[in-house]
C-alpha cells in the first residue's frame, strides 16, 4: 500500500481492509459451521449459523459506509481508488458467501429422514474445495497475491466438475430409490450453494488483480486488461 502525506488518510484504508478481512474471516467460519452441521445434522449448530449472519451483514453496512465516505472526503486516485472499489466488490461477494453459508444450514434443519445422512457424503467432496477456495482467496486478498488469485480462479473447474459428479450421483439415487427424491432436491439445493460460494470465491480472485494492476486475472498465467490484452 502506498503512504500518503496524511497519516489519517493511510489509517482509514488499513481500517477499511482490517474489516473486510475480519468479515472475511466470519463468514469462512460460517460457511465451514454450515457444513459441518449438515453433516452431522446438528439443528443447533446450524441455527447458531442463522443467527450469526446478521453480523456479516452489518460489517457490509460499514464497510459499505466506509467506502461512501472515502470517495466524498478524499477522493482517491489511480491506485487507491482501485483498492477502495476492489474492497467494495470484494465485500458484497464475502456477504453472499455468508447467505449461502446461511441456506445450508436452514436447509439441514429440512432435511427429511434418516437416508439424508448417507446422501450428505455426496456433498463432502464439493464442501472441502468450496472451502479451500475461499480461504485461499481471502489469503490472496490479504496478501495481494496474484498468483494464488490465479489458482483460485483455475480451481473453480474443478469445483464445477465436482458439482456436475455431485448432481449425477443424486439424480441417479433419485431414480433407483424414489423415497429418497425429498432428501435428494433438498441436496442438490444445497450443493448448488457450494458450487455458488466457490464463484464468489473466483470473484474475489479476479479482483485481486483488479486491486494490484487494475487486470482480471487470465488463466495460464499473467494478468488481462479490461479490453482481453496482456497487462
Amino acid at each position: 500500500m502506498i503512504d500518503h502525506i496524511l497519516k489519517s488518510y493511510d489509517d482509514e484504508l488499513a481500517r477499511l481492509g482490517d474489516e473486510l478481512l475480519r468479515m472475511g474471516e466470519l463468514a469462512l467460519r460460517q460457511l465451514q459451521a454450515a457444513i459441518v452441521a449438515m453433516e452431522q445434522r446438528d439443528e443447533v449448530a446450524a441455527r447458531r449459523v442463522i443467527d450469526a449472519d446478521d453480523h456479516i451483514d452489518r460489517l457490509e453496512r460499514e464497510i459499505s459506509h466506509d467506502v461512501v465516505r472515502l470517495l466524498a472526503l478524499r477522493a482517491p486516485i489511480a491506485g487507491d481508488l482501485r483498492q477502495v472499489f476492489a474492497t467494495l466488490r470484494v465485500a458484497t461477494d464475502i456477504e453472499r458467501i455468508g447467505d449461502h453459508a446461511v441456506n445450508l444450514a436452514r436447509r439441514s434443519i429440512a432435511l427429511p429422514g434418516d437416508a439424508a445422512v448417507q446422501l450428505g457424503a455426496a456433498l463432502r467432496p464439493l464442501a472441502e474445495l468450496a472451502t479451500s477456495n475461499v480461504r485461499a482467496a481471502l489469503l490472496a486478498w490479504r496478501e495481494r497475491d496474484t498468483g494464488r488469485a490465479r489458482q483460485v480462479w483455475e480451481a473453480d473447474t474443478r469445483l464445477d466438475e465436482a458439482w456436475a459428479a455431485c448432481f449425477r450421483s443424486l439424480l441417479a439415487c433419485m431414480m433407483d430409490e424414489p423415497r429418497t427424491i425429498t432428501s435428494c432436491t433438498q441436496l442438490l439445493l444445497m450443493a448448488k450453494d457450494i458450487e455458488r460460494v466457490g464463484d464468489h470465491a473466483s470473484n474475489i480472485a479476479e479482483n485481486v488483480g483488479f486491486a494490484v494492476g487494475g487486470a482480471t486475472i487470465a488463466i495460464g498465467g499473467g494478468l488481462r486488461d479490461p479490453a482481453g490484452a496482456p497487462a
